[in-house]
């Protein structure tokens, strides 16, 4: 049965707590791998005040002995559940799983940050060590997305370019994905522009360029420069609904620079031509 917040949990010793903690993490687990069983607010309170009792009362050593249990909590997680997930997924199915495992990571951050909130207002910040929450965070960053970037970089241009070529893509997957990217930065888009914009800006040069390359050999004048408005219009489209807004005036550059200032005498040339058939016809 839950414990009110009146009840003394009578902490016997560090192990003794521990194992009280145990018991609401694997709840949580429970949670994020399906098992639907909603927390109580008496539950929550056992648990902060469980870490409370043993830290408040005794010296720093039990402080940085659930400090250090509750970055094990994270990794072990990870190594059991997350990346085992991960490993045997592939294509679309790889990224919906990586959206949702990153989804789940912050609700397991927000809720054991809680738990152990004791540590971040009277230990961690005396001993200059890094918050739970941001403990949390760096471990799927060094265990998850150091080794998942490229993998995911790599579906997710593959999508927008499936999305290019015409066919229905899954929008707000793809944005999702992207913001891990962003996320990682933790308010800089370092990381989305070095993992992920890059490349993707290097992909869209390749594209238009082939398409260029093939276009200007058999369009008339109307119909390539109709195409190059096309392309442009549906790359405003693109970043309105899933890239980052920094990205949309490089993306337009290439599009332009490819498709159009790239053959700019190639394209007078077509118009001229155009213009003495339309005046040879009348």
């Amino acid at each position: 049965m839950p414990m009110t917040t009146q009840v003394t949990l009578n902490l016997k010793d560090f192990e003794h707590g521990w194992s009280i903690m145990q018991e609401g993490i694997q709840k949580l687990i429970n949670i994020l791998e399906g098992i639907p069983n909603n927390f109580t607010s008496d539950e929550y309170m056992q648990y902060y005040t469980v870490v409370y009792e043993l830290c408040s009362s005794k010296a720093s050593e039990p402080s940085q002995k659930f400090y250090d249990k509750y970055k094990e909590t994270f990794q072990e997680y990870i190594t059991s559940k997350v990346l085992p997930s991960l490993r045997e997924k592939k294509d679309e199915e790889f990224v919906r799983e990586i959206v949702k495992r990153w989804s789940n990571h912050k609700v397991m951050v927000r809720w054991l940050s809680r738990f152990f909130h004791y540590l971040d207002r009277y230990y961690l910040d005396r001993e200059k060590l890094p918050s739970t929450e941001e403990v949390g965070f760096m471990t799927f960053f060094d265990m998850v997305y150091l080794g998942m970037k490229d993998q995911l970089r790599l579906e997710l241009i593959s999508m927008i370019n499936r999305e290019r070529e015409g066919e229905k893509i899954d929008q707000n997957l793809l944005k999702n994905a992207l913001d891990i990217y962003v996320e990682m930065g933790r308010g800089s888009l370092k990381h989305y522009e070095n993992d992920m914009e890059e490349a993707m800006l290097e992909n869209v040069t390749a594209y238009y360029s082939q398409k260029a390359s093939s276009w200007i050999m058999v369009d008339s004048y109307e119909d390539y420069m109709l195409k190059a408005k096309e392309c442009m219009e549906q790359e405003k489209d693109r970043v309105a609904c899933y890239l980052p807004s920094s990205s949309q005036k490089k993306l337009l550059e290439i599009v332009d620079r490819e498709l159009l200032s790239s053959y700019t005498s190639r394209l007078q040339e077509m118009k001229q031509i155009s213009s003495f058939d339309i005046e040879a016809n009348q």
